[in-house]
C-alpha cells in the first residue's frame, strides 16, 4: 500500500480550516497542518510508510511544522528545544530504525501543537463582555404573527353594536 503524501483537499473544503485569517500571507492555519501530518503519522488507521523514500518525506514535513511552530512560542520551551534536537539528528539508516525516528519526531510535534494550543486559550480568552441579545428574524415574524392572531381573535370576540 502505498502512502499518498499529497494534500487532502477534500478535508480542508469540507471542514472549512483552508484559511488562517489571522495571520497575513499564511496559507494555512500551521497547528492544523501539523495536526494532520502527526495524524498521519500517528493515527490508528494510517497506512505504514512503505519506502524509505516515504518516511523521508514524512520526516521533512515534520521539520518543517517543528520550524514553523517554533515561532510561535519561546525559543526556550522545553518542547521545542527536544523537537529541535530530534530534528537536527540526522535520519538513521535502515528502515525500521527510521521508523522510530519518525514516530519520535511526531509525538515531539503533537507536544508543541499541545503546548500552543494550550498557551493560545489563555491569550484568546479576552474579558467577557455584555453583548445586546438579537433576536433572529425568524422569532421576530413569529411575534409579529401571534400580535396579529391575537388582534383578530379579540376583534372577533367583541360585540358588534
Amino acid at each position: 500500500m502505498r502512502l499518498s503524501l499529497a494534500p487532502r483537499r477534500a478535508f480542508r473544503q469540507r471542514s472549512g480550516q483552508d484559511r488562517n485569517l489571522g495571520a497575513p500571507g499564511a496559507g494555512r492555519d500551521q497547528a492544523v497542518s501539523a495536526t494532520e501530518t502527526v495524524t498521519l503519522v500517528l493515527g490508528e488507521d494510517s497506512p505504514v510508510p512503505e519506502t524509505a523514500a516515504d518516511v523521508e518525506d514524512l520526516v521533512l514535513r515534520l521539520r518543517g511544522h517543528v520550524n514553523q511552530l517554533g515561532t510561535l512560542m519561546p525559543s526556550q520551551e522545553p518542547a521545542l528545544l527536544r523537537a529541535q534536537q530530534l530534528c537536527s539528528d540526522g535520519l538513521p539508516e535502515g528502515y525500521l530504525p527510521s521508523r522510530v525516528h519518525l514516530v519520535k519526531l511526531a509525538e515531539a510535534t503533537q507536544e508543541l501543537i499541545a503546548k500552543i494550543r494550550l498557551d493560545d486559550v489563555g491569550a484568546r480568552r479576552p474579558a467577557r463582555r455584555l453583548t445586546r441579545w438579537k433576536p433572529q428574524i425568524n422569532v421576530l415574524r413569529g411575534a409579529v404573527f401571534a400580535v396579529a392572531l391575537t388582534c383578530l381573535v379579540w376583534a372577533a370576540s367583541v360585540p358588534r353594536t
